[in-house]
């Protein structure tokens, strides 16, 4: 998907079996991120990030979905240790990681392997993309703010 490009409404369903849907949010921006692997040090560092400021993030009127492969089970153990209060897409097929474009070809320490590229899209409150962060430009420890920063300068 590109700037400009509308999410789908079917998005997946999340660590609580909850089918999410893009007009489960009318009226409300998205941040929706996708994320490697729960668990992991980055990944981690990235949703305690956003967790951080998820209270500033809906105040400014954006809700925040993760996504991953992980299956369900495993996103909501993720979910629960690190207190995540948004929903985060067991993406097993990877359906939506397609459809957005972040499963693709990544090299890791010169090896080619296809899988999740960290990328996250800001959608304003009709699901149309207005940002792409880009795999090279997410900070796991300070996305928050790297996000704040963009909804900050964007007026």
């Amino acid at each position: 998907m590109n700037v400009g490009d509308k999410l789908p409404e079917i998005l997946g369903t999340d660590q609580d079996g909850k089918e999410i849907r893009l007009s489960d949010f009318k009226g409300r921006k998205f941040i929706v991120y996708s994320y490697p692997k729960a668990n992991t040090s980055g990944c981690t560092a990235e949703a305690c990030s956003l967790e951080s400021r998820r209270e500033e993030l809906a105040g400014l009127g954006y809700a925040i979905i993760g996504v991953s492969k992980d299956r369900r089970e495993l996103q909501k153990k993720f979910a629960d240790a690190n207190s995540l209060g948004f929903s985060l897409i067991a993406d097993t097929e990877t359906t939506l990681l397609q459809t957005l474009g972040c499963w693709g070809e990544k090299v890791a320490c010169g090896r080619h392997t296809i899988g999740i590229l960290r990328t996250t899209y800001i959608a304003d409150e009709n699901g149309v993309i207005e940002k792409i962060f880009q795999p090279k430009e997410i900070k796991t420890k300070i996305h928050a703010e790297q996000i704040l920063d963009y909804i900050g300068n964007k007026g």
